[in-house]
């Protein structure tokens, strides 16, 4: 079936929204600079008051900047920690969570008809054909047609243990590429194909290994030649 040209006010109307979701990441690729170059200080007695401020205000920039894709909000996270040690691994660790789990959620609550509906107003025509043949499956369901048209005999092992492929890319260096934490958290909520419990405790093990190893070795690991 041969649908309708996009109307031109429908095409401006993507035009704009991908701008807006350009200027977002933008900006928030620059926030996250600012922040980094920021937490750059000297703790003293004297300025204990305002670094309490600033690493509060940090961790909320913090929860929003790792949600929103293509920024790397992470850096903040690990810049705190290599500054002030294990005892704000904790924080952090709590911080990433909560910020995946909202960008996963932000993913589950997009209405499916609001994302093909922008992709074929920006001209991703195939891309929206393909998702809307997903609109009302249930995850087996969508799993079992993803299985169905995937290309390489590999793509199916990973959609079955998506869960470990999900933990994997999390961690995976330069995964910015895909998305970044916040990135890869907000499709898979879009996929509808991830259990909210099971995602939870799945990425709750994937962002524990450098928090644990920061707060067991983190004394032994500043004493250490370099």
């Amino acid at each position: 079936m041969i649908r309708p040209a996009v109307p031109a006010r429908r095409r401006v109307a993507g035009l704009l929204k991908l701008a807006i979701l350009i200027a977002v990441i933008v900006a928030g690729n620059l926030l996250t600079r600012g922040i980094i170059d920021g937490l750059d200080m000297g703790i003293r007695p004297s300025n204990e008051p305002i670094l309490h401020q600033i690493i509060m205000t940090s961790m909320a920039a913090y929860i929003v900047l790792m949600a929103i894709p293509f920024v790397p909000g992470v850096e903040i996270g690990l810049a705190l920690m290599m500054i002030l040690g294990p005892k704000i691994a904790p924080l952090v660790y709590g911080c990433t969570l909560i910020s995946l789990c909202l960008a996963f959620l932000i993913g589950r609550w997009l209405p499916e008809k609001a994302i093909t509906r922008f992709l074929r107003e920006v001209h991703l025509v195939r891309a929206a054909t393909f998702l809307e043949g997903f609109h009302g499956l249930d995850a087996e369901q969508r799993l079992a047609r993803l299985t169905e048209k995937s290309p390489r005999r590999w793509v199916p092992w990973l959609l079955k243990h998506r869960y470990l492929t999900l933990m994997l890319a999390i961690n995976l260096p330069g995964n910015m590429l895909l998305g970044g934490g916040g990135g890869l958290a907000l499709m898979a909520g879009m996929s509808r194909m991830f259990s909210i419990h099971r995602y939870i405790l799945m990425v709750a093990a994937a962002i524990s290994p450098i928090p644990i190893i920061l707060m067991v070795f983190g004394d032994r690991m500043a004493s250490w030649p370099i």
